[in-house]
């Protein structure tokens, strides 16, 4: 397998092969976001990608049962191009039952839904994507391309073309002046969504980014670690999609959490209480990361 630069995948796909069929990231503007800056974005030459599924098939074969496409949003390579991966990939991985890929809002708005449903008939299965924020102010400041209603309009249209989404969003992205605001829209963007996974990461401001040079002019600050957990504990309580697989199990998170919305939402709630007055243990600061 060739691979070029870093390369980035959901905790969940830690046992996936991963494919890179896109170099970079097609939008590439967040202004929180340094995964994808070194990068000039473009589409793999088809040859090259296929070149690799094949090798693969040969190296690994029966072991793989799950592909992960990269790089940044995948989903905006054009129907043909899916095609061919999609269809390499079934021949030359027997035991396969899930392909999965990052994406945008601006991603699934710009497909059809006949190559929506095209693409889950050849066997892309489970789209990652992430918001960050509900609130639309907070969407404008980071950058993210897509208003709360867009990524509504294309979480419907995954849903109805029969994909299952998993939602990320991202605690503290709007900074200590507006965090009650952004847990509550986030919670609120998050049921009208309804992805079958929810998962929560925690800002981390890196250095060189947009955003890293706003917070050294003194224009955006991080919440502190007690008003994180507020902004979690409030998104957990309004939360409500239909039935969603809930992690915080990223590094980044202070609270490692899992269970499912809106099942168990007590237990959660009570978990972070805990933590809110100091009878369950944070994740030590050096064992946190990106």
């Amino acid at each position: 397998m060739r691979y070029e630069g870093d390369i980035y995948r959901p905790p969940s796909e830690a046992e996936s092969l991963i494919l890179q069929a896109t170099i970079g990231c097609s939008w590439n503007h967040c202004t929180y976001c340094d995964m994808y800056r070194a990068k000039r974005f473009r589409v793999r030459p088809l040859e090259e990608t296929l070149a690799d599924v094949a090798e693969a098939g040969r190296l690994y074969g029966d072991a793989v049962d799950k592909v992960f496409v990269a790089d940044g949003d995948a989903l905006v390579m054009d129907l043909p191009t899916w095609t061919a991966v999609l269809g390499a990939c079934r021949a030359a991985f027997p035991r396969l039952r899930r392909v999965s890929a990052y994406a945008t809002a601006r991603n699934l708005l710009e497909k059809t839904p006949e190559e929506l449903r095209t693409l889950r008939e050849l066997g892309l299965s489970l789209l990652y994507i992430g918001p960050e924020s509900g609130d639309d102010h907070v969407l404008k400041r980071i950058a993210k391309g897509a208003t709360a209603k867009e990524h509504v309009e294309a979480a419907r249209k995954a849903h109805e073309a029969g994909m299952k989404l998993s939602a990320i969003f991202l605690l503290g992205a709007g900074g200590a002046e507006r965090s009650e605001e952004h847990a509550r829209a986030s919670a609120k963007l998050a049921s009208e969504m309804d992805p079958r996974f929810v998962s929560l990461l925690t800002l981390t401001v890196i250095p060189g980014t947009p955003l890293g040079r706003q917070e050294e002019r003194g224009e955006f600050a991080v919440p502190e670690v007690p008003a994180l957990l507020k902004e979690l504990r409030t998104f957990i309580a309004e939360a409500s999609p239909t039935d969603a697989i809930f992690r915080t199990n990223h590094a980044s998170n202070w609270l490692p959490l899992s269970g499912r919305l809106p099942r168990d939402r007590d237990a959660m709630l009570e978990a972070i209480d805990g933590a809110l007055e100091g009878r369950i243990p944070l994740r030590p600061d050096w064992a946190r990361g990106l």
